[in-house]
């Protein structure tokens, strides 16, 4: 039998055993993108992260509600009150009106490029994928549960939370104790009672939806406890996202979560580090970021990103070069070839490397070691490739590598006696009649592709 799941909780600052409130069932929300502009590859380290959590729980048996919230309203450039909408910045550079109708356009379109970042790096879609926009009613339901109770206050700007009337406020991470960090990091606001106040409501008299508090737009923290209560009621049991939202928007969603309900929110937390590059994390903020695009046009595939990613705990901060990711991208590449040479019959799976495979899963998902060990597997000199392969598939229902896509394929003489004239053209450097005989084997239904370790021929 494999060890049982333990996470590193955050909320208690313990690596902790696992236990669903419900037998077999675990609702889980991980803090989505505010799609004003595509997602850099540091930003979607979150959701592979999340990806993997998911199918560790699926491997324990559990039945997963996931939920990611889009963010498409109410979001400010920074986590403090003040400073610029993000989505009203994403219409300024995109020469778009100011308009309710023009936000969902720009949304709507980054959304969909959200969504292709997910199937380009096998990111299973959540089971709810929630709009902001399309949750007002339950933003104010809550504010008003709020309001009743004494824990929001009007000023002239819009409505905020009183941190004061809550003894727990920044339990998650001990920021409460961290008292310097905690109050320097909102500018100050003459109207807050509390400069670690948080805007539940910002007042817009020319854009926005209608409130008992003015016009305007909710706060960004109010969007995340409203969309994951409605989905997974008000408590629930993993909440995840990257450690930038621990000191603030994390502690603010708890505050006024457990203040309105009186219940405990999420019973564990977990946080991703950053991808840091030239010695600070990627940020759209600092123009520093990059887009799976990116890597497409640098031939990387973003398997192989996803790949490099797991080669570190998720909890790990990682160093961001493109000499390490070719060294992933080579890596990967190898992974195929292996598959590929184990053949298309499926065995068994091998009982001792799928428990060990377990453990380290189970291990607050101990990426890492998983992959070092299904390297051991294909070394293997005892096991048959079938049951490799069947071993393999099994382990990568949690890699999420798509691996079961990969078959080997037929190729007909005729295609290889092609693919061998281009090798010699491309080694007398006759670019121009390799390229005509590359055209030529795609005209046949096949591609090429040269990799480290020589041609790779596959169906188109």
């Amino acid at each position: 039998m494999p060890k049982n799941l333990t996470l590193s909780n955050t909320l208690t600052g313990k690596k902790e055993e696992f236990v669903s409130l419900l037998p077999k069932k675990v609702g889980m929300y991980n803090c989505g993108p505010t799609v004003y502009d595509s997602a850099h590859i540091g930003n979607l380290r979150s959701y592979v992260f999340a990806d993997v959590l998911r199918r560790t729980l699926e491997l324990n048996g559990y039945d997963v509600t996931q939920v990611i919230n889009i963010t498409d309203i109410g979001h400010l450039a920074s986590d403090s009150d003040e400073g610029e909408d993000k989505m009203t910045k994403g219409l300024k550079r995109e020469g778009k009106p100011l308009t309710l109708e023009a936000m969902k356009e720009l949304a709507d379109f980054y959304t969909e490029r959200f969504k292709e970042d997910l199937k380009d790096l096998n990111i299973q879609l959540p089971t709810f994928l929630p709009k902001a926009s399309e949750h007002i009613k339950e933003d104010i339901e809550l504010l008003k549960k709020l309001e009743a109770k004494g824990f929001i206050y009007t000023t002239s700007d819009g409505a905020y939370f009183d941190t004061s009337k809550d003894p727990d406020y920044g339990k998650l991470g001990n920021i409460h104790i961290k008292t310097d960090e905690t109050e320097s990091r909102i500018s100050l606001n003459p109207e807050k009672k509390n400069p670690k106040d948080f805007a539940v409501w910002k007042k817009n008299d020319k854009l926005g939806y209608e409130s008992p508090w003015g016009k305007g737009f909710p706060g960004w923290h109010i969007e995340c406890s409203a969309m994951s209560m409605k989905y997974l009621g008000e408590t629930f049991d993993i909440h995840t996202g990257g450690v930038d939202h621990i000191p603030v928007h994390h502690n603010n969603e708890i505050a006024q979560s457990e203040c309105a309900t009186g219940k405990p929110y999420a019973r564990f937390w977990l946080h991703n580090a950053f991808v840091n590059i030239e010695g600070g994390k990627m940020a759209k903020s600092e123009g520093n970021f990059l887009r799976i695009q990116t890597l497409k046009d640098r031939n990387i595939s973003p398997l192989a990103y996803r790949y490099w990613l797991l080669g570190a705990r998720y909890s790990s901060p990682m160093n961001f070069s493109w000499e390490a990711l070719e060294g992933a991208q080579n890596a990967f590449n190898k992974l195929e070839n292996r598959i590929l040479e184990l053949g298309n019959e499926i065995g068994n799976t091998n009982a001792e490397y799928a428990r060990k495979f377990a453990d380290f899963a189970n291990d607050d998902l101990d990426t890492p070691q998983a992959l070092a060990l299904m390297w051991e597997l294909l070394s293997d000199k005892v096991i048959s490739n079938p049951d490799k392969k069947a071993t393999v598939l099994k382990f990568d229902e949690v890699l999420g590598f798509g691996l079961g896509a990969i078959q080997t394929t037929i190729i007909p003489p005729e295609i290889h006696l092609l693919a061998e004239e281009r090798e010699i053209a491309r080694i007398n450097k006759d670019f121009k009649k390799s390229d005509e005989l590359r055209a030529e084997i795609e005209k046949h239904g096949y591609s090429v592709k040269d990799t480290p370790e020589g041609q790779k021929i596959s169906n188109i």
